[in-house]
């Protein structure tokens, strides 16, 4: 037997979890001003105070895994055009135009919404309530 596959679910869980903390961080750094920076903020009505939005309400529906597949597909196309408008102009490479983290984003993002909540998640807890239990 692979001990690997005994905790890939909660490995999973894990990177869910932590890279949806993440994004979300990016996003209140650039509606909230914080954690981090200089305080300053971003107008709402502007394509940075969207992706603001998108950052900070996709990553804690995909921290706490809820409505996962769709704020991960949405988070994941978000740093694609993130990466295309804002760093690919400056050179090919990731690398060098420092889109590292944008391709990173949107293909871990990509992954977790083919993927799912997974265990530790509220679309599983949600999905594993009997119809007998509703309401009751």
């Amino acid at each position: 037997m692979d001990r690997g596959n005994t905790y890939a679910s909660y490995a999973y869980a894990l990177l869910r979890i932590v890279v949806g903390l993440l994004f979300a961080m990016h996003g209140s750094q650039k509606l909230l001003g914080f954690p981090g920076g200089d305080g300053t903020t971003v107008e709402l009505a502007s394509l940075m105070g969207v992706a603001g939005i998108i950052e900070l309400v996709g990553g804690l529906l995909i921290l706490v895994g809820f409505l996962t597949r769709p704020a991960a597909f949405i988070a994941s196309g978000t740093m694609a055009v993130a990466y295309f408008m804002a760093h690919a102009p400056q050179h090919a490479l990731p690398i060098v135009n420092k889109g590292e983290l944008a391709v990173v984003f949107c293909f871990v993002f990509l992954y977790i919404a083919a993927q799912g909540g997974g265990v530790w998640s509220v679309d599983n807890a949600m999905r594993r309530r009997s119809p007998a239990t509703v309401g009751a």
